[in-house]
This record gives structure tokens, C-alpha cells and sequence, in this order.
């Protein structure tokens, strides 16, 4: 069964940043491509970036330059350093598979950008 935990959200001003954490278990991170979504109020779950099993990353045009998806292999463990934060980032993060499971979806955490 595969369990994964978000953590690292908060409230932060614009321009601010946090770093988000996913950690696995059930799921080995380095052999297998992994990603991070997010859900905004009113919006349907989108793609923000994915790390595959050979390192290599991609991002949604609206983050690039500005987030970084990065993964700690001993740990199982994915991280999400979010620079120039900005308020349309708001929303509920999640970690995932790529492509997602269904059965994988976490509570997420909430992140808040505002002044």
C-alpha cells in the first residue's frame, strides 16, 4: 500500500517561499518518475513538475524559473522549493506518481500566498 505525506505549506507573503516535502512509502521515488500537483479554489488538479528516475525535471510553464522539484533517494523523499512565490500559487499541493494513481492522492498541503 503506498502512502504519501505532504508537508511544508503555509501562509507567506508574495515574493516570499517555502519548500515543500513529500515523503514515500510503498513507492521507491528513484525508480519511479514522481511529481508534484495543485489544486486552487474552484479549479480542477493541475501538473507543477515532475523528476524522473534518471533526475531529469520538468515544470508547467507557469512555475519555471521559479520552482524547483529536487528528491533525496536515502530519505524517499521529494521536495518542492518554491521561489517569488506569487498569490495565483495558491492552492492545496499534493504529491503523486507520473503519470498520478488515483489511490496515491494525500491530504495535500495548503499553501497560502498574501499579503
Amino acid at each position: 500500500q503506498v502512502q504519501l505525506v505532504e508537508s511544508g505549506g503555509g501562509l507567506v507573503q508574495p515574493g516570499g517561499s517555502l519548500r515543500l516535502s513529500c515523503a514515500a512509502s510503498g513507492l521507491i521515488f528513484s525508480i519511479n518518475a514522481a511529481g508534484w500537483y495543485r489544486q486552487a479554489p474552484g479549479k480542477q488538479r493541475e501538473f507543477v513538475a515532475l523528476i524522473t528516475e534518471d533526475g531529469s525535471t520538468n515544470y508547467v510553464d507557469s512555475v519555471k524559473g521559479r520552482f524547483t522539484i529536487s528528491r533525496d533517494n536515502a530519505k524517499n523523499t521529494i521536495y518542492l522549493q518554491m521561489n517569488t512565490l506569487k498569490s495565483e500559487d495558491t492552492a492545496v499541493y499534493y504529491c503523486n506518481a507520473v503519470p498520478y494513481r488515483l489511490e496515491y492522492w494525500g491530504q495535500g498541503t495548503q499553501v497560502t500566498v498574501s499579503s
